[in-house]
């Protein structure tokens, strides 16, 4: 078989001549919010034939956690369908009907825990996203997706909406439709692209990865990724940090409110910092000044108070729960120098796969599990290499390739004992 290949940047194929889409071939339809109107929508769905194009619209920046505001669907045969998920959010009936098709999304492992939450669990996925990946596009959103396959170009102006509120304005629904109108034509194209170049059992099982992925556990200590807390050194103002996080997020979840909208991270950063002895010296910090985040400093004061009291021995420690991976691969050198080379020698082999074939290095093999198999390597060759892979989720396409390639570079870097 002709070794896969890329495919020529969209820079280089791209139509000089784009044609707006503007609105869906058979208009916007009316928003699905009623049992009734679902019933007739889960019964056109079931008659049509084909994939069927899928969104979700969410309000990530407004509302607390990632639930699903809006649901878009497009079959052939069944037309667009935009069902309001606020006013219907059990579509477990629309997924037994449509229990054998395949659901085409572009980002998928975006929107498959919002319709597994609906009760939409696809037998089979196609990821245009991750399609034009493994083709070696640049750019990989759907709108430069849309223009390099069919084009067509695609107004994103409406992603970042607050998909909770009601009633949703008539331009909001035309972005959402046009989500899903071209959507089964993309992916027709990216399927044929992928066969030529050798790609498309790749894509396949990249694919039924990401349906089958579990959810990612919960992240220890969340109250860490406070965004500039890095700059924190003292136990104290960590313990701030915390206690304002741990405040801040029972109170967003109260009133189902993005937690960066109740009080911003830069405000409890700055906090920390300044460890105020009094209500009156926390308004005087610069981030506390604005007309309401002053407003709301009595309420968080006693949250900082309670901190700023706690025992030594309560404090929170400096760095968090050490993960089971290896440690920095800065500090390789002197830990483990046999490591740094056979890390060294993999990414020579992994930049390599990955301009032959122009296909993004992380998409040739996560890089956790690159890393993880440099630090634990203990001899054995290629199926040490082939079983531990396989064990870090990698799929047969990418242990095939890479476990013989990377075998030989370590066996040629040195014994791993050195």
């Amino acid at each position: 078989m002709t070794e896969p290949t890329g495919s020529t940047p969209a820079a280089e194929e791209a139509a000089p001549h784009l044609t707006a889409l503007l609105e869906p071939a058979g208009g916007v339809p009316d928003v699905v919010d009623t049992p009734a109107a679902l019933e007739r929508t889960i019964a056109a769905f079931a008659a049509g034939t084909g994939p069927i194009a899928a969104d979700a619209e969410r309000a990530s920046g407004y509302r607390y956690g990632q639930a699903t505001y809006l649901a878009q669907f497009k079959r052939a045969g069944a037309g667009i369908a935009l069902i309001d998920t606020a006013a219907l959010p059990d579509l477990s009936a629309f997924h037994e009907a449509t229990a054998d098709a395949t659901f085409v999304f572009h980002a998928a492992s975006q929107d498959l825990p919002g319709m597994h939450d609906l009760g939409i669990f696809p037998a089979q996925v196609f990821d245009t996203e991750l399609a034009a990946r493994l083709l070696g596009w640049p750019k990989v959103g759907l709108a430069a997706v849309v223009e390099h396959e069919l084009g067509l170009s695609l107004a994103k102006e409406h992603s970042a909406q607050d998909w909770s509120q009601r009633p949703l304005p008539a331009e909001w629904l035309t972005y959402a439709a046009l989500d899903v109108e071209v959507l089964l034509e993309v992916r027709d194209g990216l399927e044929v692209r992928l066969r030529e170049a050798g790609k498309l059992e790749w894509a396949l099982e990249e694919f039924e990865a990401i349906r089958t992925a579990q959810p990612a556990p919960p992240r220890p200590d969340p109250w860490r990724r406070v965004s500039g807390s890095h700059v924190l050194r003292d136990a104290r103002s960590l313990a701030i940090v915390k206690a304002l996080w741990e405040a801040r997020d029972a109170e967003a979840q109260r009133r189902d409110m993005s937690p960066g909208r109740v009080l911003r991270d830069a405000a409890i950063v700055a906090a920390a910092q300044a460890k105020p002895a009094s209500l009156a010296a926390l308004v005087q910090v610069r981030e506390w000044a604005s007309k309401g985040t002053r407003r709301a400093a009595p309420r968080w004061y006693p949250v900082i108070q309670a901190a700023m009291a706690l025992p030594e021995k309560q404090l929170p420690a400096r760095r968090g729960p050490a993960g089971d991976g290896p440690p920095m691969p800065r500090l390789w050198k002197e830990k483990r120098p046999e490591a740094a080379d056979r890390l060294e020698a993999a990414r020579t082999v992994v930049a390599d796969f990955s301009e032959r074939l122009q296909i993004p290095a992380e998409n040739l093999l996560q890089p956790d599990a690159l890393r993880r198999a440099c630090w634990e390597y203990p001899g054995g060759g290629e199926a040490w290499v082939r079983e531990f892979l396989a064990s870090r989720g990698a799929r047969a396409w990418q242990v095939g390739m890479l476990a013989p390639a990377l075998s030989h570079a370590w066996e040629a870097a040195g014994h791993p004992e050195g």
